[in-house]
C-alpha cells in the first residue's frame, strides 16, 4: 500500500510504513533469501560457539574473553533486530511495518549499535592495561570492574537512544510511507518527514559524535600507547605475540566504525537509497558475520578451545 500525502494540505498521520527492501530485484528474491538465511546461521552458530567456549574452557576465564563473550552475545542480538524481518519480507513479500514496530526496530538497532561502540572501546582499554600495565592488570581488571564496564556498555545507550527514537518519530511523515531500505534506519526515515528536518539531523550528528566518534578516539589513544609499548619490547617473539592479541580487535574496530561513520556522518546531499542500503549491509550484516571468524581464526587460544570442544563431543 502506498500512501502519499500532500504536504500543502492537511497532514494525515501515516499508520504504517512499507519497507521496499530488495523489491527492485524480483528475480533474486529466492537467492537473497538463501544467502541471508546462511548468513544468519553463520552468525548464530559462530557467536554461540565463542560464548560456549568462554564459559566452559578454564583457559579462557580471563577479562579479554569475558568481553569477547559479551561482544558475541551482542552480535546475536544486533543481527536479530534486522535479519529476521528481512527474511520475513523476502519469504512473504508482505513489507508493511507499523509505525510502532518501525520505531521499536530503530530503537533496538541504535541501542545495540551504541553498545557495540562502547564494548569495542572497553575491549581496547582491556588490551591497553594488559600490554602497557601488565603488573597492575589483575587489580585494574578484576571481575567486579569487568562486570561494571560490561553493564555500563549495555545500559548507558538505553536512555540516549530511546530519546533519539522518540524525537525522530515525533515528526510528521507526509511525503510517502515507503522506506527505500530493508529495515528502519535514521537516514531513510528522515527523508520521509515533512518540512525542515535540519534540527533533527543536527541532533543525530551530535549523538553519533558522542556514541561513536568519542569511543573511536579513545580506541585510537589506547592503540597508540599499545603500539609504542610493543615496539619497545626486547624480543621479536614478544612483539609478534602482543600484536597478534590486538590485531583481530583492531580489524573489527576498523570495519565497524568506518562503515557506520560513512552511513551516518555523510552530508545529506550524498545520501541515496542504493548507497544507504550498501553501507547498511556492510555494518549491520556483513561485519557481524565476519567478527566470529576474525576472532577465532586469529586467536590461538580460541582455536585450541574450539578443538577441545569438538574433540569432547566427537571422541567417545
Amino acid at each position: 500500500m502506498h500512501e502519499r500525502i500532500n504536504a500543502g494540505g492537511n497532514v494525515s498521520m501515516v499508520r504504517n510504513f512499507v519497507l521496499l527492501g530488495f523489491s527492485d530485484l524480483p528475480e533474486l528474491q529466492g537467492f537473497l533469501s538463501g544467502v541471508f538465511t546462511i548468513i544468519y546461521l553463520i552468525i548464530l552458530i559462530g557467536n554461540s560457539l565463542i560464548i560456549t567456549i568462554t564459559i566452559l574452557d578454564p583457559a579462557l576465564q580471563r577479562p579479554m574473553y569475558f568481553f569477547l563473550a559479551n561482544f558475541s552475545s551482542l552480535e546475536i542480538c544486533y543481527i536479530s533486530v534486522t535479519l529476521p524481518r528481512i527474511l520475513f519480507d523476502l519469504w512473504t513479500q508482505k513489507r508493511n511495518i507499523s509505525v510502532l514496530g518501525c520505531a521499536m526496530q530503530l530503537c533496538f538497532f541504535l541501542m545495540l549499535g551504541t553498545t557495540e561502540s562502547f564494548l569495542l572501546s572497553v575491549m581496547s582499554y582491556d588490551r591497553y592495561v594488559a600490554i602497557c600495565h601488565p603488573l597492575r592488570y589483575p587489580l585494574l581488571m578484576n571481575p567486579k570492574k569487568c562486570a561494571q564496564l560490561a553493564a555500563a556498555s549495555w545500559l548507558a545507550p538505553v536512555p540516549v537512544q530511546i530519546g533519539q527514537t522518540c524525537q525522530i518519530f515525533s515528526l510528521h511523515f507526509c511525503k510517502s510511507n515507503q522506506i527505500p531500505h530493508f529495515f528502519c534506519d535514521i537516514p531513510p526515515i528522515l527523508q520521509l518527514a515533512c518540512g525542515d528536518t535540519s534540527a533533527h539531523e543536527l541532533s543525530v550528528y551530535v549523538v553519533v559524535m558522542l556514541v561513536a566518534a568519542v569511543p573511536f578516539m579513545l580506541i585510537l589513544a589506547s592503540y597508540s600507547k599499545i603500539v609504542s609499548t610493543i615496539l619497545r619490547l626486547p624480543t621479536a617473539q614478544g612483539r609478534a605475540k602482543a600484536f597478534s592479541t590486538c590485531s583481530s580487535h583492531l580489524l573489527v574496530v576498523v570495519l565497524f566504525f568506518a562503515s557506520a561513520s560513512l552511513a551516518y556522518l555523510r552530508p545529506k546531499s550524498s545520501h541515496s537509497a542504493g548507497t544507504d542500503k550498501l553501507l547498511s549491509l556492510l555494518y549491520a550484516i556483513v561485519t557481524p558475520m565476519f567478527n566470529p571468524l576474525i576472532y577465532s581464526l586469529r586467536n590461538k587460544d580460541v582455536i585450541v578451545a574450539l578443538r577441545k570442544l569438538f574433540l569432547n563431543y566427537t571422541v567417545p
